[in-house]
């Protein structure tokens, strides 16, 4: 399940692959969506050491217990939300994910830009949330061919990709370039759970892995 933070931020834990931009998401950004209100888990009940959590005020946090000698935690992620072309996306501030990942600056761009986000795609449907990364592999041959304006890195398999533009620029690259197709979608469910039901649960099945 922790692979699924990747997913709203649109990055790899471990850093190995991952696309950057420099603007945010152009066009109206809304603080909410409250479709997404309420607690998101992983459709496979063996896979649920993290949710998504979205409360009453459309804030969006991510719960998971670290580790076993540390609590369980609640991290709030800015999301912001647009639609483009009748499809969804969220925008983030790259920096927000500092208290989840230890996240580096953007890698090989010095001096590094003062501010980067991470885009998604997603789609809701009554209780199930899928989510798509940014295809980096594609964004990345988009980069070399000229298409967009950016820089690649690409080392002993990692893959580190950043996107140059404006807020203009960037929802014309969405509108017009096919930077999520070919990605793997993650899919949730809205969990019938209360969220401190669901913290209790975290806190049981760590207890019984230190056993």
């Amino acid at each position: 399940m922790k692979r699924l933070f990747c997913i709203l931020a649109l990055l790899t834990l471990c850093g190995c692959v991952e696309t950057r931009f420099e603007s945010p998401l152009g066009g109206k950004l809304e603080s909410c969506d409250a479709r997404w209100k309420g607690l998101w888990t992983s459709p496979d009940p063996t896979d649920r050491d993290a949710a998504i959590y979205v409360d009453a005020t459309c804030k969006l946090f991510i719960v998971d217990k670290p580790a076993p000698d540390k609590p369980v935690r609640q991290v709030e992620l800015p999301v912001r939300f647009a639609q483009v072309d009748g499809k969804d996306y969220l925008s983030i501030e790259a920096d927000a994910f500092n208290a989840l990942t230890g996240l580096k600056p953007p890698y090989g761009i010095d001096p590094p830009p003062a501010q980067s986000y991470f885009f998604a795609r997603y789609r809701i449907d009554g209780n199930r949330l899928e989510i798509e990364q940014v295809n980096s592999e594609r964004t990345a041959q988009l980069i070399i061919t000229d298409k967009l304006d950016g820089t690649v890195s690409k080392t002993h398999g990692e893959l580190h990709v950043f996107v140059r533009g404006d807020a203009a620029r960037m929802l014309e690259i969405v509108r017009s370039e096919p930077i999520f197709d070919g990605s793997t979608p993650t899919d949730f469910v809205r969990s019938k759970q209360t969220l401190k039901a669901f913290e209790s649960e975290l806190q049981r099945a760590s207890a019984r892995k230190s056993r």
